[in-house]
């Protein structure tokens, strides 16, 4: 067994009408900056007000960031930071689904720290600052059963002069806090949940097969491969089955885990690629787009680990029938008739798409059990592309 490391400083509770216990659970501060959604979705369904009264019933005050974008841009964060110090906040609370809960980590960040959240960043065009300060406490809100944010350090940003979709995380942007409450995903419609559903499916899986998989990773990796396998279509066909939605929010949060103790690999790396350059792409369903193609290209290099997957799915227990079970599941959800051309990607596209994922995302590819240069990875999205 190789050495590995274990770091989950996240206070979680679980369950039906969990966030209740935001009313009187100890709170990171006084002073909250709740960092949410633009598209309206958790005000028009009550849970902002509902989170606002909790809040202050805890002698708490807040102030809304309401901002956030599907895939969330370096001027968000840099917005919210300022408003979150001109308004005095000392700590955030980020509400929603993975977009939210990873913008409120970066904005968290910048509470702490001077300059703009890219003087940080590791990219090609960041300037990597050194940062004085960890960040803000954090209390994660998820209302989707997707990126398991909620349970990790890891927050994804784009820049999008320079269609940079990073992801960067540290010690201090794991949440304090999460409160994973199945019943505010009632009301996500069929296509978010298969979409946020495979993005954990994945999340999963990629730990599983990263060269620096461990023993706890490995044990909820496979778990959450056999509860997503099991209850994501239910949950797509039946959205207001509070059966399948419990057992959806634990795997997302266990996936979430999964990616703290092992990592993505460098499907997360083509993917942000391609997000980065057409934004209207959701990730999960670029996610889906790519992963036939994507471990296909693997199976010669992680054989028995891809047969205990497939054998995980209900599959027999051959490398090759893990791309039966993910077919399978991808068509069970809906996603199947979906096409990587459906999003405006183009061949002519393919090799700058793969240059954005081994530079920007290149920390990945350390961790994927098989080289993989520029040529893999345009043959890959060729393979992938219809």
């Amino acid at each position: 067994m190789s050495p590995f490391r274990w770091y989950m400083p996240t206070r979680l509770y679980f369950g039906e009408d969990a966030l209740e216990k935001l009313g009187d659970l100890p709170l990171p501060g006084q002073k909250a900056l709740l960092v949410t959604g633009a598209g309206g979705s958790s005000r028009r369904l009550g849970y902002l007000e509902k989170v606002l009264d909790l809040l202050k019933e805890n002698a708490c005050e807040a102030v809304v960031f309401d901002k956030i974008s599907p895939n969330p841009v370096l001027e968000q964060v840099d917005e919210g930071a300022r408003l979150g110090r001109e308004e005095g906040c000392d700590f955030v609370v980020g509400l929603g689904g993975g977009s939210s809960l990873d913008a409120s980590k970066s904005i968290a960040f910048m509470l702490n720290n001077e300059g703009s959240y890219w003087d940080y960043m590791p990219g090609p065009t960041g300037k990597r600052k050194i940062r004085k300060h960890p960040a803000k406490p954090i209390v994660a809100l998820p209302t989707t059963s997707g990126t398991g944010s909620e349970t990790d350090p890891w927050t994804v940003i784009t820049r999008t002069q320079s269609r940079e979709k990073l992801g960067w995380g540290c010690d201090s942007t794991f949440p304090q806090l999460a409160i994973v409450d199945p019943t505010l995903m009632l009301s996500v419609p069929p296509d978010i949940t298969a979409m946020t559903g495979m993005d954990a499916f994945f999340h999963a899986v990629e730990a599983y097969l990263a060269n620096c998989h461990q023993p706890g990773c490995d044990a909820l990796a496979l778990d959450v491969v056999a509860r997503i396998t099991r209850w994501l279509p239910k949950a797509v066909h039946n959205p207001k089955d509070l059966e399948a939605r419990k057992e959806m929010a634990w795997a997302a949060t266990e996936a979430g885990i999964c990616e703290s103790l092992s990592s993505c690999i460098s499907h997360h790396s083509l993917e942000h690629a391609l997000s980065a350059f057409h934004p209207n792409l959701p990730h999960g369903a670029g996610l889906s787009l790519l992963s036939l193609a994507y471990f296909s290209s693997l199976l010669p290099s992680v054989p028995k680990r891809m047969a205990n997957l497939a054998q995980t799915m209900g599959q027999e227990a051959k490398a090759e029938a893990f791309l039966l079970g993910l077919e399978k599941l991808i068509a069970e959800v809906g996603l199947a008739g979906l096409k990587l051309s459906d999003y405006g990607i183009t061949p002519e596209e393919f090799p700058a798409l793969a240059e954005n994922a081994l530079n920007v995302m290149g920390s990945l590819f350390c961790w994927t059990p098989m080289e993989q240069d520029e040529d893999v990875l345009v043959h890959i999205l060729q393979k992938a592309w219809r």
